[in-house]
């Protein structure tokens, strides 16, 4: 059984781990961001965050302290000159891991580290979301809630008097259709009287046979 795996070797002895780390915090603090391995990312993160944290104390112990780590002076002064402020108010998690394609040769995992604080795409967009959430709570709602109740009369009134409307066409037409069926049998009575003159002329003739 390995004991002691507080932390990823990366491979390397310790002297080469941390000479490797502080030249990769050395290079996260000057470019603001670097693409290497997953791996060595999340050590880096660990390595790297407890140092700005340290220059949020602005004294010569905490000042000898970073260099300690770092070994460089140019990195040690914009560390407390920019970096410092722009992190004072935000209470760690001062770094960001995106990964990236696999690398093309080993296939090995890549991510991007960088400064939260000094991404503008994502500092516009937390911005913006966080303006939206705050109008959203204090006029929408109210907005919302009495926006229904004056347009539902309103949408009610049209549709009672279409419907007035529609009844009435048919009630102008039924008086029309009952006059044509009553006309009809009134022409059909005399044809049907007509009909017993037949035997009168029968009559005639048996006078005319008896006179002769």
């Amino acid at each position: 059984m390995r004991h002691g795996k507080k932390h990823n070797h990366l491979g390397r002895t310790t002297s080469h781990r941390k000479a490797m780390l502080s030249n990769m915090a050395s290079s996260l603090i000057l470019h603001k961001r670097i693409i290497t391995t997953l791996a060595k990312a999340k050590a880096l993160r660990v390595y790297v965050e407890p140092i700005i944290t340290k220059s949020k104390d602005d004294t010569t112990h905490s000042r000898r302290t970073v260099f300690s780590y770092l070994q460089n002076k140019d990195v040690v002064s914009i560390l407390y000159r920019e970096i410092a402020e722009k992190v004072a108010n935000r209470p760690g998690g001062y770094t960001r891991i995106i990964k990236m394609e696999n690398r093309l040769g080993d296939n090995a995992e890549m991510a991007m580290i960088e400064l939260v604080d000094y991404n503008t795409v994502y500092v516009a967009g937390d911005a913006q979301v966080a303006k939206k959430s705050t109008r959203r709570r204090g006029g929408a709602g109210k907005g919302t809630a009495a926006a229904p109740k004056a347009e539902a009369p309103v949408a009610a009134a049209p549709a009672i008097e279409d419907a007035v409307v529609v009844e009435e066409t048919p009630v102008a037409e039924a008086p029309k259709a009952e006059a044509h069926v009553e006309e009809t049998p009134v022409a059909e009575a005399p044809a049907a009287e007509e009909a017993p003159e037949a035997p009168a002329a029968t009559e005639g003739e048996e006078n005319a046979e008896k006179g002769e």
